[in-house]
């Protein structure tokens, strides 16, 4: 496996540090992040001087790094030891047009008769959609659903499907859906019955710059930046 040098992973993040005085990363993050990352990221350059610039996009074009993905890095030996720890939670749910009349209240719901597109990360590169595929199989219902699925790049553009009515229902997280006018929540999955949803935070063996990483990684799970995700709308990990 071939990867860039000077690398932290934050969730679906890379962030490499150039040896200057101030450091400069370049942050790699996935599109669900990019409201509170750009907030957070403004609040260390101020705190530190060090310069963040983020790329957003989907955890399929991306260094990912859900729990699953950082498990292989870390049994790759990619990962310094020590440095890995879940830092934020979040909760899958069902999202329907805010401006229809959906038929969408519990989960059997998605077999019904109205409807016949139902939008999700594509389950083997996006985290949202393995998430959502878990809880399907878990209901029993994904051989029932599967043809009415449209996969799609990430969690943005199952929202924007749903919420142009070219599907009829989808999966994102709940901070995806909570300030959108445009979708409104169906179904919130249950905490305790639905898919562990945390974000991990881990710096890679091979950075050049170890200390900058280690702090941004650092600043990210203190009460400063954790108090923008909770606005955000991000859980505690337990």
């Amino acid at each position: 496996m071939n990867w860039p040098q000077r690398i932290l992973i934050v969730w679906v993040a890379a962030i490499l540090a150039t040896g200057a005085s101030a450091a400069d990363l370049n942050v790699f993050a996935a599109a669900s992040l990019s409201e509170a990352l750009a907030q957070v990221g403004a609040d260390y350059g101020r705190a530190t001087g060090d310069h963040v610039r983020f790329n957003f996009g989907g955890s399929g074009a991306l260094v990912s790094a859900d729990e699953l993905r950082v498990d292989q890095l870390e049994k790759a030996g990619l990962i310094i030891p020590g440095t890995r720890r879940a830092i934020l939670a979040n909760q899958l749910v069902v999202i329907v047009p805010a401006a229809e009349n959906s038929p969408v209240v519990s989960p059997a719901d998605l077999e019904g008769a109205g409807i016949r597109r139902i939008a999700i990360g594509q389950p083997d590169l996006v985290p949202a959609g393995a998430y959502a595929r878990e809880y399907l199989e878990r209901l029993g219902l994904w051989e029932g659903v599967r043809r009415r699925l449209v996969p799609l790049d990430n969690v943005r553009a199952v929202m924007e499907a749903v919420g142009s009515g070219d599907v009829e229902a989808g999966f994102v997280y709940r901070t995806d859906a909570l300030f959108s006018g445009r979708v409104r929540v169906a179904i919130s999955v249950p905490l305790a019955d639905g898919p562990r949803i945390t974000y991990p935070v881990a710096v890679i063996r091979s950075t050049r710059e170890p200390g900058a990483a280690k702090s941004f990684a650092a600043f990210l799970s203190g009460a400063e930046a954790q108090a923008v995700f909770a606005k955000f709308g991000f859980l505690q990990p337990n």
